[in-house]
């Protein structure tokens, strides 16, 4: 008996998917397990098996088209089965393929998700003298023609009398110095991830009323201690691994920045989850290092190098993005010396990290060249207050600023 295969709801955010490629043609024998498609989510590209068996029936979404979740996205049955009964609510009949319509289908050639509309338009680029300036040098049927013709009197020579623009003139202009340009622009559909970044981040900075609370820390200490440090770490440590660190043995002493809001209650999180904001093509994911407190910072550096790889290839998996707790965003490494940052839901709070910059200080007195980096905290004023924040902040500008503080015997 045929079955329905349901587009699956691959996360939780999801409410449609695109499929990205089928691996399976219709006609073509399923057993459990094989790879039927691949979805495109808000978050990722997946894998999708099969948990049903039979012959594949009908295709109910093809390749770069998107479907909501639990729509039909195949039928399995027997070979030659009556499937009318089932299609319903499928697809418009130019979007399906039925067994009957193609009996020995050919793979189709993949579309791109998002094919970009280009739309060119051409335009003259006329002079800053507009003709309506010269009506005592052109006479007014020359004028006419030229405003049919799209031709800037300011361009054309006159040979009339005093220099006066005429009709033969209009009729022998042969374009002289106009420039021809196009516009042009470039349109493409929006993405699953996209529009999820669209309302979560949206519905966070019309939600939470945030404020932004900013230091600025002296970071010669840290570079000297990064430097010392990969000289024995397994792995290379960045200045990223060591702010995560760092950040998440601050939340320790800060439980309230820790937290979330629900609504109708607050909760503290005893445990330490930091979310490590990336950017990818289509967008942001946020995959989070759990219990960073307890690790160390090879453990921080392997986990975020493969995130980053997962995150790029779209091979992130929904647990590698759930259960933040705290977000941290970083956008030193493109130059960019201080910003703030929008909450990450559900967290209260999101660090935004600036790049590390030489400049004059002051230290024991004298002015001389120091490495410094801006830190800058957005809170949800509904859970975290001001002096909370500014206590947090200082707790991390100590730990930045003496790095010792947080890194013990096994934190390499």
């Amino acid at each position: 008996m045929a079955e329905v295969v349901n587009m699956p709801r691959l996360s939780d955010t999801m409410t449609e998917g695109v499929v990205a490629k089928w691996h399976k043609n219709v006609g073509d024998k399923i057993s459990e397990g094989d790879l039927l498609a691949e979805i495109e989510t808000d978050k990722a590209t997946m894998e999708f098996e099969s948990f049903q068996e039979g012959v594949l029936l009908h295709i109910g979404v093809l390749e770069g088209k998107k479907a909501p979740v639990d729509s039909i996205l195949a039928i399995l049955g027997e070979e030659g089965e009556d499937i009318s009964s089932l299609l319903v609510e499928a697809p418009k009949e130019e979007e399906v393929v039925k067994v009957e319509e193609a009996p020995k289908p050919t793979p189709k050639k993949e579309e791109p998700v998002q094919a970009p509309v280009e739309i060119q338009k051409t335009v003259t680029v006329a002079s800053p003298t507009s003709n309506s300036d010269i009506k005592g040098t052109a006479s007014p049927l020359a004028r006419k023609l030229a405003l049919e013709k799209n031709i800037n009197l300011a361009l054309v020579k006159g040979t009339g009398e005093n220099g006066r623009i005429i009709k033969r003139d209009i009729d022998n202009f042969s374009g002289g110095n106009v420039v021809q340009s196009v516009e042009r622009y470039t349109e493409i559909e929006v993405s699953q991830m996209r529009k999820v970044i669209a309302q979560r981040l949206g519905e966070s900075k019309f939600t939470a009323p945030h404020f932004y609370l900013t230091t600025e820390i002296n970071m010669d200490q840290v570079v000297d201690a990064r430097q010392s440090i990969n000289l024995v770490a397994p792995v290379k440590i960045s200045f990223n691994d060591l702010i995560v660190k760092a950040t998440s043995m601050a939340l320790r002493e800060h439980p309230q920045v820790n937290s979330s809001w629900l609504g109708d209650r607050i909760r503290f999180n005893e445990h330490i989850h930091i979310g490590v904001a990336m950017a990818v093509e289509d967008g942001l994911l946020v995959p989070v290092v759990r219990f960073a407190d307890n690790k160390r910072l090879s453990q921080i550096s392997s986990e975020v190098k493969d995130f980053g790889a997962k995150a790029k290839a779209k091979k992130l998996q929904p647990e590698d993005w759930q259960g933040n707790t705290f977000t941290i965003s970083n956008l030193g490494m493109f130059d960019i010396e201080a910003f703030t940052a929008i909450i990450n839901p559900p967290d209260a709070c999101i660090l935004a990290v600036g790049g590390i910059i030489e400049k004059p200080i002051v230290k024991n007195g004298q002015i001389v060249v120091g490495k410094t980096m801006k830190l800058t905290l957005s809170c949800d004023h509904r859970v975290v207050d001001g002096v909370v924040g500014s206590k947090f902040l200082g707790t991390l500008k100590s730990f930045l600023e003496n790095p010792i503080l947080f890194l013990g015997a096994n934190s390499i």
